[in-house]
Order: C-alpha cells, then sequence, then structure tokens
C-alpha cells in the first residue's frame, strides 16, 4: 500500500478496505468474535476517512489501531460482565423463588439464556430494568409494536422451555429404575 496524500480519497480508501479489511478481521479475531472484529475493522476505516491527514504509513496505522480498539473492547466487554455478575450477587434476581412460588430460578435464568438476543433483550429491558415498551424501543432502534413482539416472544420461548424441562423432569421422575 503506498503512503498516502493528505486527505482522504474515498476511492482509495475504498480500494485500501478490499485488499486489507479481510486480513485486519482475522487479526482482530485474536480476542473479538467475528462479528465484532468486523465492526471493529468498518469502525477504523470511517475513523480514517474522518481524519484530516492520512498516516504517513495507513497499514500500520490500521492493524495498531486495529489491535487497541480489539483489546479495548474486550476490556469492556469484561469490565461490564464482571460488573452485571457483582450486581446479580447483590440483588435478590427476578426468578429467584419465593415459598409461594414453584418457579426455580436456576431454570427461569437458563431459559432466558437460551433466548435469542432480540427477545432476550426486550425481556431483561422490560422485567429487570422496568423500561416502558416507548424506552425499549427508544433504546433498540426499533418500533414499539417490534418490541412488544420481541418481548411477547421472549416470554413465549420462556414458557416453552420452562415447560419442556418441567415435563421432562417428570418423565425421568415416573420412570422406575430399571434392574439389571
Amino acid at each position: 500500500m503506498p503512503p498516502p496524500d493528505d486527505g482522504a480519497d474515498p476511492a482509495k480508501l475504498a480500494e485500501w478496505f478490499d485488499q486489507c479489511a479481510p486480513a485486519l478481521a482475522l487479526y482482530v479475531r485474536q480476542w473479538l468474535d467475528p462479528a465484532a472484529a468486523d465492526d471493529v475493522v468498518q469502525e477504523l476505516f470511517v475513523k480514517l476517512l474522518s481524519q484530516r491527514h492520512l498516516p504517513r504509513n495507513a497499514k500500520a496505522w490500521l492493524y495498531r489501531s486495529a489491535r487497541n480498539a480489539a483489546i479495548s473492547h474486550g476490556r469492556s466487554f469484561w469490565r461490564r460482565k464482571r460488573h452485571e455478575q457483582v450486581l446479580a450477587r447483590q440483588r435478590v434476581g427476578l426468578f429467584d423463588a419465593r415459598p409461594d412460588d414453584a418457579l426455580d430460578a436456576a431454570e427461569a435464568s437458563k431459559a432466558v439464556a437460551q433466548l435469542p438476543p432480540e427477545q432476550r433483550e426486550a425481556v431483561v429491558l422490560r422485567i429487570w430494568s422496568g423500561m416502558t415498551l416507548a424506552e425499549i424501543a427508544n433504546v433498540t432502534g426499533t418500533a414499539v409494536s417490534t418490541a412488544f413482539a420481541r418481548y411477547r416472544a421472549g416470554l413465549a420461548g420462556i414458557r416453552r422451555i420452562m415447560e419442556s424441562s418441567c415435563k421432562k423432569e417428570n418423565q425421568s421422575a415416573q420412570t422406575p429404575p430399571t434392574r439389571r
């Protein structure tokens, strides 16, 4: 890749993107999953396009920036995960069993984790965060009807998963042990 002139030429950047993006994404996958790696690479090229003066060695700049962004993204992910775990331990969870509930907290949490990401997000925002459907739509960038549909589908999914789990438990409890 030849050294760039001052100013970002979109056609030249598109050519560099075609040449470098696959290798950059592969490099970033050392730290991130494929989707996040692709996002990081795209963000780097947007950042490169917005610079007043392009770096002297664009390829080196891209790889250094990709590495820094990937490590930063990974650190943010683990900080967020630790924070969520601390909050979960400090607060009584939604699915913690009370004496009059027949709901198993561990099974309910597993059911939520099995939902597709959009449904899980809607359920968590609605139930744990206490957000309205309009607020959820605003956060997710969707229509209120879409937020409602995802929330409703998420609850149905939890119900289906938990009913399936209960049926399996009942079947295994009713099957007499075999003797050899």
